[in-house]
């Protein structure tokens, strides 16, 4: 199976909108689980996973922020709302979109907060023109995740920062070797991972310097198997949607991901040099 292209995405965001929020609420990403006595809701723990990566930046006033794959502003908003910032999120979901500035207007930081359709593969913007760019869980989606890493950099001012949260090929239970094949499998061309070393270099490639990383996927890998109970309790919504068989499919990679332990998730910031 091939990846899904941009534009088939951004039209599966769209329709299954309303399952996405009651999945994972308003923050479209994973959780994070301080250990397995960690009783907290999908909800509670994925804001912590945006605290998590947004405490790995340097955040100055007056600083623009862009988030690529913005969801429906959730961490935007919170970023705007712990900071003086100025933020522009980009979605290739028309219904994102809307959702997120609806939102931003009721949250009061419409005059600070922006959100508009576009692709990351081509981001409308001129260089260096953000002193942050923000990335949660949007670049498995990319057609090519090292392009969309470089059109970061280059909107980026020298000085600035990327923060990214991405999955990651990390090693097995027991040191078992990472297996890379075993995951794309497992995702049918949904998911593609390489590991830390690999990620690294890409980013330097781009032009930007490694600065902070956590891997933090024994605290994430919980986010699989909680969606997958929610996503299961939605058969009858789901079903006249998208069939019993992509149903099905979607629960049995939810189940096969929560299982694959060399299925991994990492936190990581770069710099642009000055």
């Amino acid at each position: 199976m091939t990846k899904p292209t941009p534009t088939e995405i951004g039209h599966g965001y769209d329709a299954f909108a309303d399952l996405l929020d009651q999945i994972w609420g308003e923050n479209l990403h994973h959780g994070y689980w301080k250990d397995a006595s960690d009783d907290a809701s999908l909800e509670e723990a994925t804001e912590r996973l945006t605290a998590r990566l947004s405490a790995m930046l340097t955040v100055k006033p007056g600083s623009r922020v862009l988030d690529i794959g913005c969801g429906i502003g959730e961490p935007a908003i919170r970023l705007a709302t712990a900071h003086d910032i100025e933020v522009v999120g980009v979605s290739i979901s028309e219904r994102q979109v809307q959702r997120a500035n609806d939102r931003a207007a009721s949250a009061g930081l419409a005059d600070r907060l922006s959100f508009q359709l576009a692709d990351a593969m081509d981001l409308p913007f001129p260089d260096e023109s953000f002193d942050i760019v923000w990335a949660m869980e949007s670049m498995h989606h990319m057609p090519d995740r090292w392009h969309v890493l470089r059109q970061a950099a280059r909107v980026l001012r020298p000085g600035g920062q990327v923060a990214i949260a991405d999955f990651l090929l990390v090693p097995g239970a027991d040191g078992e070797k990472p297996d890379g094949a075993r995951v794309r499998e497992a995702s049918k061309g949904v998911l593609s991972v390489v590991d830390l070393d690999e990620y690294l270099s890409h980013i330097r490639e781009a032009g930007l310097v490694p600065q902070s990383t956590e891997d933090v996927s024994a605290h994430t890998r919980p986010s699989w198997g909680k969606a997958a109970v929610r996503f299961a309790a939605l058969r009858e919504q789901a079903e006249p949607h998208i069939g019993a068989e992509q149903f099905d499919l979607t629960l049995s990679r939810f189940h096969s991901f929560s299982q694959e332990t060399t299925l991994g998730y990492v936190l990581l910031t770069a710099r642009k040099p000055d």
